[in-house]
């Protein structure tokens, strides 16, 4: 045994003074907090008896009690109104009215929440709250702090929508009169400018025209930029409340002189004003007041007022649109050209500055272009219908490439949002914006691929299927590209700590097999989600992740692939040695119950669950015994009687072996619920029909799966027959040149006859083959938000029954004449296929090999 060395131990002098030394540093340290602390004195002064009621309680700390005391009163006042209004009315309240003259900015803005709140849940009538609540927030509306005053004014904006006329005439408007004058403060004016847009939708076209015109006149010509500011913004309200006419007499005369104001925040209202209200304007009005307005506008815009480019590039794609009636062609192109300018603005030299003109940009420029080309993202579906999608390739594109390829996150966070509308106007020509689309999931900023994803499946059956003059060829090539991107977008977002994006991003995975190929997926995406639910650590991805694999299962078209991954799940994970797995592995198991039919999950999954009630770690069992409700849901009597009983044998083991009280509370609590259930029986029943329809439904489609891969080896099978039959044929040939020529006309006749029947079986094989791929591409198509209902066909088994048929006639289309005659004439029996008649003509297409052999040998001696 080796001894104990203390090397990197010190109890030198200097030593343990430093550590005096240290520990002095920490009491220094705590002595702010020990000063911090309450004296009993204080304490005193807060404690409140306990048998005091609330009511009591809340007027003894408005009358006596501290600030923070008064303010949680206060706070609580929507609670004190639903449990006793009467009293909080008599006795709260007036106290509250008196706190509030002299109250702190933290108590006013409790105040102004608490007092919409009670407005809000209606603890009152509104008569009531009028006549309690309305007078205090009159009063303290006018506070000298600008951040308190608004508090108020959004709680009155907010009660006059649910006042009465009346009232709102009496005891807002009548006294706004005088609040508007220039003889009051700025705040008041300010104040009176937002109500008067609130109280204008609220009166008749007459009423307002009487007594509120006048005061939004005199406050759009107020001293102030300010008032004349927020007056302008409020204009939009006062249009829609006195109708067209007046609008046109009256707000269009006061828009247009605003719009040529002096300081720049008034004309931008202006600007936003004449948009916001270009639908109550006519066709003179657009083309002779707004149109030269706007023009004049754009022009400043670069020359002499730069601060309008923000909000002009924010609104010209309604602009245009909404001009777009009376636009020459010379102006249309000329603001199509202005946009493009925008689109680009601050990457690139401008035209008509020197050299020596040219400055660095400052930040706040810099800022202020990429809000600019923010913006034109924004509104590039907007421009794309002002243009006209057929005219994108040639007047468009050039922007979108710049626009998605652009430096500055934002504007492609904005194009990541507004590819899918590009994509639904563009429909046929989707395809010209892939490689666009290619860029955006491989962006460096998961933000950028977190908006993508949103409507990622919508965007990617656009691509694969948009329209009627999106030829093939440019799908099927679109796709080598698209499935790289969509695999470095998922590693990308694994690696990253944005486990919501990842999470997200598998979900929106599950409609792959609507795009690609069945071995596609297998290859590329299948055994990733595997090793997702493996080794990620977030519950939500491993969820989704296992999801995905289920829909992929569901969908894959080869049987050796399907019992590949099944296989893996009960090893990897149902019998997987971390209870993690385990745990996974139930999840999964709901997925595929959710999926896949019920003869499904008890042919591969029943047993496997089951085996898990012998887990070591209780939560697996907990987990389990809450899943066996559904489990004994997938059951069908008499089929599946044993799978019934090992069920029942399971659950009495665990309730006479179980020792984790927890678990065994759960066993006893499911054992109740399987009492009460009903298994379905083979026939329908009334009450499960709509269920059993759809698992039917399910089980159809996964036969119908079998029997196109079936199909699909038939045919292969065949191709390479008919092949080796072809290369016989020539070399006898070539062997018999020299025989008589009436020998030579008989076995080109028989060999013609043979190939043509072969070609003929070929053809009507390949046709019907072509209709069960496209039926099938019918029935496995669900909406995305949906995935595992699929639409009811009523002729699944004739289509069942003549995909047998017909690959049987194709496998005895090679023999000779008598076995074509045979076939023809059974050809009743052939509709209703079983796997004896299956074996019985595979042993007659040997046959029929054999005899053919023969006969070749008789005609070659």
């Amino acid at each position: 045994m080796r001894p104990i060395i203390f090397s990197k131990m010190d109890f030198s002098h200097s030593n343990l003074f430093g550590y005096i030394e240290d520990l002095q540093e920490l009491t220094i340290i705590e002595r702010p907090v020990r000063r911090s602390l309450k004296t009993p004195e204080e304490i005193e002064r807060l404690t409140v008896d306990e048998e005091l009621s609330d009511i009591e309680r809340a007027v003894y700390l408005l009358s006596s009690g501290q600030d923070i005391q008064g303010t949680s009163v206060v706070a609580n006042l929507p609670v004190l109104m639903r449990q006793n209004p009467a009293e909080t009315l008599r006795r709260v309240l007036p106290k509250i009215r008196e706190v509030l003259r002299v109250a702190g900015v933290e108590m006013q803005l409790t105040a102004a929440v608490s007092f919409l709140t009670v407005l809000q849940e209606e603890s009152v009538s509104i008569h009531t709250y009028s006549h309690s609540f309305l007078h205090i927030i009159l009063q303290n509306l006018e506070h000298r702090d600008a951040g308190v005053s608004n508090a108020w004014l959004e709680t009155l904006l907010a009660v006059i929508e649910a006042l009465p006329k009346e009232t709102v005439r009496h005891e807002i408007l009548n006294p706004l009169v005088s609040k508007a004058q220039l003889s009051q403060t700025l705040q008041s004016r300010l104040v009176s400018c937002k109500i008067m847009g609130k109280v204008a939708n609220k009166f008749e076209a007459h009423v307002i025209k009487r007594e509120v015109l006048p005061l939004v006149k005199s406050l759009c010509q107020d001293v102030e930029y300010e008032v004349r500011t927020c007056m302008c913004r409020q204009l939009e309200h006062v249009a829609r409340g006195i109708g067209t006419e007046l609008t046109k007499t009256v707000v269009l005369p006061e828009l247009v002189e605003l719009a040529r104001d002096e300081g720049s925040s008034v004309r931008l209202a202006a600007f936003e004003t004449l948009v916001n209200l270009l639908d109550m304007f006519d066709a003179d009005d657009r083309s002779q007041t707004v149109l030269p307005l706007v023009k004049s506008f754009c022009e400043k815009s670069f020359k002499a007022d730069e601060s309008i480019l923000v909000s002009l590039s924010f609104h010209l794609g309604k602009l245009c649109n909404g001009l777009y009636g009376i636009f020459t062609p010379e102006q249309h192109l000329r603001f199509l050209e202005f946009y493009k300018k925008l689109s680009t603005l601050g990457l690139q030299q401008e035209n008509g500055h020197n050299d020596n003109q040219l400055h660095l940009q400052t930040l706040e420029q810099e800022k202020k272009y990429t809000s600019v080309r923010k913006n034109c993202a924004y509104n590039f579906p907007a421009m794309i219908v002002f243009v006209d999608p057929k005219n994108f390739n040639l007047e468009l594109y050039s922007i979108f490439f710049c626009l998605c390829h652009d430096p500055e996150v934002p504007v492609r966070y904005t194009m990541a949002i507004s590819f899918f509308e590009v994509a639904k106007l563009l429909n046929s020509d989707v395809y010209t914006i892939h490689k666009e689309l290619v860029t955006l999931l491989q962006d460096e900023s998961l933000e950028v691929l977190d908006a993508l994803v949103g409507h990622l499946p919508e965007i990617l059956e656009l691509m694969t299927n948009g329209g009627e003059n999106s030829g093939s060829e440019s799908k099927l090539l679109s796709i080598p590209d698209l499935i790289p991107a969509l695999t470095t977008a998922e590693q990308r977002a694994a690696t990253s700590l944005k486990w919501r994006t990842h999470e997200k991003l598998l979900q929106k995975y599950a409609c792959l097999p609507h795009i690609i190929s069945s071995d596609q997926i297998y290859y590329r995406f299948l055994h990733r989600m595997l090793t997702i639910i493996l080794t990620n650590n977030v519950l939500p991805v491993q969820k989704a992740a296992a999801r995905t694999l289920c829909v992929y299962l569901r969908y894959n078209r080869k049987q050796e692939q399907r019992h590949e991954v099944i296989q893996k799940l009960i090893e990897q994970l149902g019998q997987g040695k971390s209870y993690w797995n385990r745990l996974r592995f139930l999840d999964t198991c709901e997925f595929i119950m959710e999926l896949f039919s019920k003869s499904f999950f008890c042919k591969y999954f029943f047993l496997p669950v089951l085996e898990l009630t012998h887990d070591p770690v209780a939560n697996v069992r907990m987990k389990l015994c809450c899943l066996l409700p559904k489990v004994k849901s997938t059951l069908k009597i008499p089929t599946d009687k044993h799978l019934l009983q090992q069920l029942e044998l399971c659950i009495r083991k665990l309730l006479c072996q179980e020792k984790d009280k927890d678990v065994l509370t759960i066993v006893k609590r499911t054992v109740l619920e399987l009492d009460r259930m009903e298994i379905s029986v083979d026939a329908f029943q009334k009450r499960f029909y709509e269920n059993d329809l759809l698992d039917q439904e399910k089980e159809r489609q996964e036969h119908l799966l079998l029997e196109m891969e079936q199909l699909e080896k038939e045919k292969q099978k065949n191709e390479g027959r008919s092949t080796n039959i072809n290369d016989k044929m020539f070399e006898k040939k070539r062997r018999d040149s020299k025989t008589s020529s009436v020998l030579a006309k008989s076995i080109n006749l028989s060999v013609s006859g043979s190939s043509s029947g072969t070609s003929a079986g070929k053809e009507e094989k390949k046709s019907k083959l072509v209709r069960s791929q496209s039926f099938s591409t019918q029935v496995l198509h669900p909406k995305y938000s949906n995935i595992d209902k699929c639409p009811n066909k009523s002729s699944a088994t004739g289509y069942t029954s003549s995909v047998s048929g017909m690959g049987k006639s194709c496998m005895l289309s090679f023999s000779d004449d008598s076995f074509r005659t045979h076939s023809t004439g059974n050809s009743g029996n052939a509709a209703f296929p079983s796997s004896s008649s299956r074996n019985l003509f595979n042993s007659a297409d040997q046959k029929n090999n054999g005899n053919k052999e023969s006969q070749s040998r008789k005609m070659s001696m």
